[in-house]
């Protein structure tokens, strides 16, 4: 990897992810970071109009772009998506949806959620098994009928919010491509299309 590391962290001052957003592609925002970096769609129940999937994926190196510093890589370890999704559920914002990060909706809120941990015997749904440990993953009840019939539409679930940033130390960056090459190599022989 080229450009530099950071992890991501949430203390006191940052207000982590304020609105789950459903995205056909990644988005790039300047002021606050928005992922949506999962490997496939959302898993779907059309009975029940439920949508589950991969909201943060642990130690996962995300591409980034903004003005201050240029191209650099994030990742969010295990500890700091427990952070943010308790902080999530604290402030309650199950229901900031929105779409593309620009319009909100009514009718869609988040009923579950889960950070998988293999030790606890909390895993990944099976289409997302390859997924890292300390992922957190969502489902979301549909009840608006326009987001509901426009699904196919989206990519995944993207995260958005406020986070403050860390740079990693050479022999931390070292691992850090490490993991990601390994996850990189086990994605892509799981989708040989690619």
């Amino acid at each position: 990897m080229e450009f530099p590391i950071y992890k991501m962290r949430i203390d006191e001052s940052d207000e982590g992810v304020q609105y789950v957003s459903l995205v056909e592609h990644p988005a790039t925002e300047t002021n606050y970071l928005a992922f949506s970096k999962s490997k496939m769609k959302f898993s779907e129940n059309a009975e029940k109009r439920i949508l589950t999937g991969l909201l943060m994926a642990a130690n996962t190196p995300i591409l980034r772009q903004d003005k201050e510093r240029g191209k650099y890589y994030v990742i969010f370890e295990p500890d700091v998506i427990e952070k943010m999704v308790m902080r999530f559920f604290k402030q309650g914002n199950i229901r900031n949806v929105n779409v593309e990060h620009k319009l909100d909706v009514e009718g869609v809120y988040m009923f579950e959620s889960w950070i998988t941990n293999s030790s606890r015997g909390i895993n990944p749904p099976n289409e997302f098994a390859d997924t890292p440990d300390g992922s957190w993953f969502g489902s979301y009840k549909i009840e608006n009928d326009e987001v509901w019939q426009n699904r196919d539409k989206f990519g995944g679930f993207s995260i958005e919010g406020y986070f403050g940033l860390e740079p990693i130390e050479d022999n931390d960056q070292e691992q850090a491509i490490e993991n990601f090459l390994s996850a990189l190599n086990e994605f892509l022989a799981t989708n040989p299309s690619i």
